[in-house]
């Protein structure tokens, strides 16, 4: 049996850990630009979150469901589906909170579109190779890009990939039930979910690659160079479909899937190869939780922004306070950012410590 990596799990972990930072400032209204999503095309770090973790996905799945026998894959399919929708309740779960007001319904988010690409990309592991999922990745990118800048818009006459006025926001006026996150588009709708398998893939091939016979060296070479190839390539492909989170851009896939590479392996390097794996705790003390910390994170949220004490909840209490003694603004929101993370470790240091691994 092959040792489990510290790398993957740390990866995991810091990757949500970025996630909870990201979505709990201190004042949402005062955030480093790097520390939001970007408005429309462009890349902050807060968009490398989510390809990262569906990019961790796709390595989970390669070590969990590949080389499997056809006695075995039963089984599986019932496990992948239970485990899929499991995801999918917590999220709607997490949506409804904290008013559960079904009227306002919202049938899309994080969770619910790792779940999504979960169970599509997990049934493709049971079926097929790398040079096939090779294949399809290919197939699914080329054809996103050509679906989103080839056809035109609806009643415009020409090819649109504004807010709200693409062929993905399109589809989703028509199809997608329930409350959009921005009115009148999702950035987690119905067709982007192609692209985000485009980004499983890429991890499925990496997994590939990691739990083979290569010496680790070779291994590490190969993630920096399909690291670095494409990203290169995700520029180009940026100059006529522009880098973009909001509709999952095939160059934003490249991109983000490239520098996903190089992080991986610059961990897998420090923490599984040298092996320095005591740098690794902070990472695989949320990752080996990391469903429990992402929803944890959300469920204190409504303790730290939703309690009013003194007219005020207590992120802004700690807000107004050091904006009192001048600190800047942003520098604040970070600063409570980072603390919040420190909260939701603290519970799931206890699980770790206690060996208590909460598998949804």
């Amino acid at each position: 049996m092959q040792k489990r990596l510290t790398s993957l799990d740390a990866f995991r972990g810091f990757t949500v850990a970025a996630m909870i930072m990201v979505n709990f400032p201190g004042n949402s209204d005062f955030v480093f630009f790097t520390l939001r999503h970007s408005i429309w095309n462009a890349l902050s770090f807060t968009d490398h979150v989510a390809p990262f973790f569906l990019f961790i996905i796709g390595v989970s799945i390669h070590f969990a469901y590949s080389n499997k026998s056809l006695e075995e894959k039963p089984a599986l399919y019932k496990k992948i589906i239970i485990r899929a929708l499991k995801i999918f309740i917590i999220g709607m779960f997490l949506n409804l909170m904290p008013t559960f007001n079904l009227s306002e319904i919202r049938w899309t988010g994080t969770l619910h579109r790792i779940a999504i690409v979960f169970l599509i990309c997990s049934i493709l592991s049971l079926h097929t190779n790398w040079k096939q999922q090779l294949i399809i990745f290919t197939t699914l990118f080329i054809g996103y890009w050509i679906i989103m800048t080839a056809i035109p818009y609806p009643g415009e006459g020409k090819v649109m990939l504004e807010p709200g006025k693409n062929i993905a926001a399109y589809i989703d006026s028509l199809y997608l039930p329930g409350k959009m996150w921005q009115k009148t588009w999702d950035p987690e709708g119905i067709l982007s979910i192609v692209p985000t398998c485009c980004t499983t893939l890429i991890g499925m091939l990496v997994g590939k690659i990691m739990k083979s016979e290569l010496h680790e060296n070779i291994r590490l070479n190969y993630l920096m160079i399909i690291g670095v190839a494409i990203s290169i390539l995700g520029y180009f492909v940026g100059l006529s479909f522009p880098v973009n989170e909001n509709i999952w851009s095939s160059s934003f896939v490249l991109v983000t899937g490239g520098f996903a590479c190089l992080i991986f392996a610059s961990m897998y390097f420090i923490f599984d190869v040298l092996p320095y794996s005591k740098y690794s705790k902070t990472g695989v003390v949320f990752g080996v939780n990391a469903i429990a910390a992402y929803v944890l994170g959300d469920l204190l949220g409504l303790v730290f922004y939703g309690i009013k004490i003194g007219g005020n909840s207590i992120n802004m209490h700690f807000f107004n306070y050091f904006n009192q003694l001048g600190v800047v603004p942003e520098l604040i929101s970070l600063l409570f950012a980072l603390l919040f993370v420190s909260i939701v470790a603290i519970p799931c240091w206890i699980l770790y410590k206690k060996r208590i691994f909460i598998k949804v």
